[in-house]
């Protein structure tokens, strides 16, 4: 295998911020030696989640083995996901604002046509189903566990109380077409063609268009960690890949 020089897209506040998290990981279990030091580690965890650069790569790249590497990098995801927020503590700290947007989107995994459960008609392809919340600005603020593709974006939130812990905060809410019926503080556009609508629908669709693009731009911050456009992982393993993601964009990204 050929071995190259690269570079990660990413300011040095998340190394320092993982590689800290590693530190304190070890000095808590009293490690005494390990084959890379923690700041090696974090840029070897980066480099999977940011690039989304095989085992096999890595461990060329870093001269480890294979399952050196699925250790570190199973390691660092289990420590950012356990600080991610919670939807409750992520509804509290967005109650000072007008309203959150709620939208949906698909992490394409690798599977094969007999897994029915994941596959989604409307995308045509496999996948696993996120919901997100952002602020007015369309900056990040929540992320859910990942569901199978084929549950409706509906019910995944049902399934996962954010209508509810909206509804209880009184806390409004901007949502697409397919959260239709949601009722509580959730804000949907009129259904039916643009044309059969009557002039104040349609004005109301376009304003409401026009402010749920703003979530897109958490959507794109998601697909910027490049091992979600293409998971390959077990589905069992991906809601922690997420929350980790969500952990260095919140505390690094500030």
């Amino acid at each position: 295998m050929l071995v190259y020089p690269s570079a990660l897209d990413l300011s040095t506040s998340h190394l320092r911020f993982l590689t800290a998290q590693l530190a304190a990981h070890r000095a808590g279990r009293g490690t005494r030696w390990r084959r890379l030091p923690a700041g090696r580690q974090a840029l070897l965890v980066l480099a999977h989640l940011r690039c989304g650069h095989t085992y096999a790569q890595l461990a060329a790249g870093f001269k480890v083995g294979h399952s050196t590497v699925y250790r570190y990098v199973a390691e660092a995801v289990e420590l950012l996901a356990a600080l991610a927020p919670e939807l409750a503590a992520a509804v509290k700290a967005a109650q000072g604002k007008a309203f959150v947007i709620l939208d949906g989107t698909l992490l394409p995994i690798d599977r094969i046509a007999a897994d029915r459960p994941f596959y989604s008609g409307k995308h045509r392809k496999h996948g696993m189903n996120v919901q997100v919340l952002t602020d007015p600005h369309g900056r990040l603020l929540w992320a859910s566990p990942a569901l199978p593709r084929a549950v409706h974006d509906i019910k995944a939130a049902r399934t996962h109380g954010i209508i509810n812990a909206l509804s209880d905060a009184d806390l409004a809410c901007w949502a697409d077409k397919g959260y239709q019926g949601a009722g509580g503080s959730v804000r949907v556009p009129f259904r039916g063609r643009h044309n059969n609508l009557s002039a104040g629908q349609q004005a109301v669709n376009v304003a409401h268009a026009r402010i749920r693009a703003l979530g897109e731009q958490a959507m794109a911050t998601l697909k910027t960690w490049r091992l979600l456009r293409k998971l390959r992982c077990s589905t069992t393993r991906i809601t922690g890949v997420v929350q980790a993601v969500l952990t260095l964009h919140l505390n690094c990204s500030k």
